[in-house]
């Protein structure tokens, strides 16, 4: 952590730190039995303790550790998890995972509000549940808040396949939707409507 940060902590290239990744989230589904028994109580006592690490090796950009969402509430302080808590309160800037409609989007986005600092959704896109360039963006670009898209270009990372591929491998039958990235390998756009939507979001001010 020190070090890196370190080495880049006056690199106007680096837009944040986002110091710990999605530390509520749970991968039973995808390595059943490889996460650490009680791992909320063992993320809980170092969260602090890692913005702390990345402040003193002299971060001049902002800090923040992304929320995940599977059903959380944060309407309130009280509603939240402990680490959740300790994630908005430490950040510079607010960050959050979102794969859900525009509607859950929507409300998780303005729960987010009170705290009137900057707001990154820095994932989205997850056409199979909903979570679309044309459903999302437009609320994003609304609420002047940052979007980050999961994925790119089709290629090595299959990530155009759903999450459900982990154990249906999508071998036997055509990709109907794709679940992650923006452009096919030639570089076309796999929706050219998603590309003109996201060059007139860009032009207006």
């Amino acid at each position: 952590m020190t070090g890196i940060v370190g080495a880049f902590a006056t690199d106007s290239r680096i837009l944040a730190w986002d110091v710990w990744n999605e530390p509520t989230n749970i991968n039973d589904s995808i390595f059943p039995g490889a996460e650490a028994p009680g791992k909320a109580e063992l993320v809980l006592a170092p969260m602090p303790r890692v913005f702390g690490w990345a402040r003193a090796a002299g971060a001049s950009q902002p800090l923040t550790s992304a929320l995940w969402i599977p059903e959380d509430d944060w309407s309130s302080e009280r509603r939240m998890k402990p680490i959740e808590r300790i994630q908005i309160s430490h950040s510079d800037i607010v960050s959050f995972h979102n794969y859900q409609n525009p509607s859950e989007f929507r409300r998780h986005l303005r729960s987010l509000m009170r705290y009137r600092r900057p707001i990154i959704l820095s994932e989205s896109l997850a056409r199979s549940f909903g979570s679309t360039i044309e459903g999302i963006l437009p609320i994003a670009k609304r609420y002047k808040v940052g979007a980050i898209n999961w994925g790119l270009v089709a290629g090595k990372t299959q990530t155009y396949f759903p999450w459900d591929s982990w154990q249906s491998p999508y071998v036997d039958r055509p990709l109907k939707i794709w679940h992650h990235d923006l452009l096919r390998a030639d570089g076309s756009p796999y929706r050219l409507k998603e590309a003109n939507l996201i060059r007139d979001l860009a032009r207006q001010n």
